[in-house]
């Protein structure tokens, strides 16, 4: 007993662990709490480039944006790709578009429905988007869907790049 109100005492003197801030033996006293971590950094302020989803290279008048993720699935994901993709089109005025899908092993239906957004909205902005580097499973969603009517879908990158370069 003698020990315990000891110990006691000894936290409430060092501001750590004590009763004597009215917390239970155990928890952090409030004098003492610390936040765990540092708030993340402004990446735009660094110089950094805001895009998480895509990687942006310029080939002359060509842009190719590359989707980084392998799986197309989550819904905020595709909104927020298809955000960042709509940026290019809308705010930087790109007008030739090659989205490079190499790295993507799985596209869902709503990555589907987004492509088709994009492509309406590129063509309203008096561009062309054309689709390169698809795995044969996903291109056979494309051809099942009837979408590869609808999009340009090309064999690679140089070739999607000379075609909207042309």
């Amino acid at each position: 007993m003698q020990l315990a109100r000891e110990t006691r005492r000894l936290g409430a003197d060092r501001g750590n662990w004590s009763e004597a801030a009215g917390n239970r033996v155990g928890f952090p006293a409030a004098a003492s709490r610390r936040p765990l971590a540092k708030p993340l950094p402004n990446w735009q302020s660094r110089g950094m480039s805001s895009h998480r989803r895509i990687d942006v290279s310029a080939h002359g008048p060509v842009t190719v944006v590359q989707i980084v993720d392998k799986k197309i699935l989550d819904d905020s994901a595709i909104q927020e790709m298809g955000s960042e993709i709509l940026g290019l089109i809308e705010q930087d005025g790109r007008r030739s578009l090659a989205l490079d899908f190499s790295h993507v092993e799985y596209l869902s239906s709503s990555a589907l429905g987004k492509l088709i957004t994009l492509d309406r909205k590129m063509k309203g902005h008096q561009g062309r988007l054309s689709l390169c580097s698809i795995r044969p499973e996903i291109l056979e969603v494309f051809q099942i869907t009837k979408l590869n009517k609808v999009f340009d879908i090309r064999k690679d990158v140089a070739e999607a790049v000379a075609a909207l370069g042309a």
